[in-house]
């Protein structure tokens, strides 16, 4: 079974930088597109950035020029390096996995406080 594990998360205050993982196991992780969403309570998941297989980034207009999204196939891991956190940024984060069916990892807070 497809696992997709989060780490990262936890409190940072406005301005600060927090840097979330997502380790995929028993996946053929290379074709896989990945993205990370985020989720506050009533509200729907939102993407908030994507990297495809080939590498191709996308990002949500809320986060373009603040987060960065990477991937690294030898190790199965997908990254969200998330600079300049704002109050509005606190949300559970979930890393997505999506080839013909789609994974979701089981999330982790972030929360920016002072």
């Amino acid at each position: 079974q497809v696992q997709l594990v989060e780490s990262g998360g936890g409190l940072a205050q406005p301005g600060g930088s927090l840097r979330l993982s997502c380790s995929a196991s028993r996946i053929s992780f290379t074709l896989y597109n990945m993205g990370w969403y985020r989720q506050t309570p009533g509200k729907q998941r939102e993407l908030v950035a994507a990297i495809s297989t080939g590498g191709s980034t996308n990002y949500a207009d809320f986060v373009k020029g603040r987060f960065t999204i990477s991937r690294d196939n030898f190790n199965n891991t997908v990254t969200l390096q998330m600079r300049s956190l704002k109050p509005e940024d606190t949300a559970d984060y979930f890393c997505r996995a999506d080839f013909r069916s789609i994974y979701w990892g089981q999330g982790t807070q972030v929360t920016v406080s002072s």
